[in-house]
């Protein structure tokens, strides 16, 4: 199969259950050696997408290609990397005993002991898997799917519920993936850690993508001016101070943004707009807007 195929190609892709759709003819590209970040809120059709990808679930309708093939060719086993949130481990079974066993289903794995090493989980190799806390058992699933030196691997919240420690260890594994010419594919809730490791981000709502593009190119150039004073403040009078140009929002209450040309003129109108108020800006910075503040401008602020 030519190298210059996508690592995954998913065009049109459905899926029902029932009466549902939780995917709804979506279509991304994950290019070779870099890493995708899927995001999308609960029940966007994220975690159906991902799973047809690996092969586990079926498509109603749409294609999906991984490394140029179909999901269920079973020469892709040897090729793919699969990291799952939970289950897949006998209880029984200690750390370091699966991951030799994993790591013997390739023909030129890396080296269990030195992975194990790599993710704090050296003195750990000889507990079984059930005694391992949840952010224990959480990287030696990373390990299980990479120890095998994949093509590709899919990393489902790879650093759910880790310690800063253990999640900067995974991202420094995952960069090392990246540097190798692994392709990655992750979902994540984290913001930032989408921001710090994708090359390019796919935001999926209501089962299908809404945006896509680099962490930069989503987040744009522009900056923001932010603080914190009582809520309820006249924006309205605020803006006929600012530049033409500007926007100004209370969200939520009493945090404001202010954006458009963030410089000294605006930053000068702002803080005497506050004092003729009688208002203090707590807080007060320029930033840049984040992927969360595009994720939630894309999908919304409600609980779902």
């Amino acid at each position: 199969m030519p190298m210059d195929s996508p690592a995954v190609e998913v065009s049109g892709l459905v899926k029902r259950y029932g009466r549902a759709t939780a995917v709804d003819g979506l279509s991304l590209v994950a290019d070779r050696g870099a890493v995708t970040a899927i995001l999308g809120p609960n029940g966007a059709g994220k975690t159906s997408t991902v799973e047809i990808c690996e092969g586990f679930r079926r498509a109603d309708g749409g294609t999906v290609r991984v490394l140029g093939l179909a999901p269920s060719r079973p020469e892709l086993r040897a090729r793919v990397g699969v990291m799952l949130q939970a289950g897949g481990v006998p209880p029984a079974t200690r750390a370091g005993e699966w991951l030799r066993l994993v790591s013997r289903f390739s023909a030129h794995p890396l080296d269990p002991a030195a992975l194990l090493d790599r993710l704090g989980l050296t003195e750990h190799a000889r507990t079984p898997y059930r005694r391992l806390s949840g952010g224990q058992q959480q990287r030696l699933s990373l390990a299980a799917a990479v120890v095998g030196r994949p093509e590709l691997v899919f990393l489902d919240e790879p650093t759910a519920g880790l310690d800063p420690q253990a999640r900067h260890a995974c991202w420094d594994v995952v960069g090392e993936l990246r540097a190798c010419g692994v392709s990655v594919v992750l979902t994540t809730h984290h913001m930032d850690e989408a921001e710090r490791l994708a090359d390019q981000v796919v935001i999926i709502d209501r089962g299908r993508v809404v945006a896509g593009g680099s962490p930069a190119t989503l987040t744009g150039a522009e900056r923001q001016l932010r603080f914190r004073a009582r809520p309820g403040l006249d924006l309205d009078e605020l803006l006929g101070a600012l530049p033409t140009g500007s926007a100004a929002k209370e969200s939520p209450s009493g945090h404001y943004i202010i954006e458009g040309q963030v410089g000294p003129e605006l930053l000068a109108t702002v803080t005497a707009w506050c004092a003729a108020e009688g208002v203090t800006a707590d807080d007060l910075s320029i930033e840049r807007r984040t992927l969360e503040d595009v994720f939630l401008e894309l999908t919304g602020r409600e609980l779902r």
